[in-house]
């Protein structure tokens, strides 16, 4: 290959490169261009929402500073139609005081109770609930809000672990409830309820009175097993229960001066005999002989 070819050669690939090059400023020219036009179309959708949005709350701002209440009563309604129950409960608190005691007012109280129902402000909704049923006994709520009234002490029930202040409290509603509508197809609902709400008691006294025990406590774990025992007579652990009443009565009297001594294991042997009239062929029961064997023989020596 001569001087000139070569420089024909190299001529060549020069333009080559320098078309490419063109060519890849001008596709991120319009990558930039394209991405430019995408985002001014995103800020003008997001601006038109932002604006949209400024718009309602001010409805809202001059609905609120209205004095206009039927206006306020149909926007509070549509409000809570709409599930925007905060906005409807401002309404509604204001409403409340407005239309009090009047028919208007009986719809007012009904709406306001479930805004802080949905809005899981149990407390309050069932405070609203009740205070429906008591002003107007007669309403075509007042069944439905009896029920509310118990279904929120129920919801607020805590942990088994906690203070059982609001459990009793649904117990109670639900037990009245049932009493003052006893034709409710809500009455299936309630049991099942009651159930579950009880079983929480039992199991915090049943956890309550295993606590004394392992805490070697034994006075007081044998009077916890025996209110376990009144209180829930249908109880789970019940054979265990009666069981572990022996072995308190026998290990107290193991632990206590010689004049309390007699009467602590006569008194695990007492409780031996009312578990093997219950259970006869009970799980504890070779365990319970042993520490029954065991009351006699101290028994005899004192």
């Amino acid at each position: 290959m001569n001087i000139s070819q070569v420089k024909n050669v190299s001529l060549h690939s020069f333009m080559l490169k320098k078309q490419f090059n063109i060519a890849l400023i001008a596709f991120i020219l319009m990558g930039i261009f394209s991405c430019n036009s995408e985002k001014k179309i995103y800020d003008s959708t997001d601006k038109e929402k932002k604006k949209g949005k400024s718009i309602t709350i001010g409805k809202y701002n001059k609905l609120l500073k209205s004095g206009d209440m039927d206006a306020k009563y149909e926007a509070a309604v549509k409000y809570f139609k709409k599930e925007d129950y905060t906005r409807a409960l401002a309404l509604f608190e204001e409403l409340s005081g407005v239309f009090r005691g009047t028919e208007k007012g009986e719809e007012v109280l009904y709406y306001y109770a479930y805004c802080e129902f949905n809005l899981d402000d149990y407390i309050i909704a069932g405070y609203h609930f009740r205070s429906l049923v008591r002003q107007f006994p007669n309403s075509v709520h007042a069944e439905e809000c009896a029920y509310m009234n118990a279904y929120c002490y129920y919801l607020s029930s805590p942990e088994y672990s906690l203070d059982q202040t609001d459990t009793k409290l649904a117990i109670k509603e639900f037990q009245r409830f049932t009493t003052q509508y006893p034709k409710s197809t809500r009455i299936p609902e309630c049991n099942k309820i009651l159930d579950k709400l009880r079983a929480k008691l039992e199991r915090k006294s049943y956890e309550n009175a295993i606590l004394y025990y392992n805490m070697m406590d034994y006075k007081a774990a044998v009077a916890s097993f025996n209110t376990h025992l009144k209180d829930f007579p249908d109880a789970k652990q019940r054979e265990q229960i009666n069981y572990l009443i022996i072995k308190s009565y026998y290990l107290l009297a193991l632990n206590s001066i010689d004049t309390k001594k007699q009467e602590r294991f006569k008194a695990a042997a007492d409780a031996y005999i009312k578990y093997v009239d219950a259970f006869p062929n009970g799980q504890y029961l070779k365990e319970a002989e042993m520490v029954y064997t065991s009351a006699l023989k101290n028994l005899e020596k004192l």
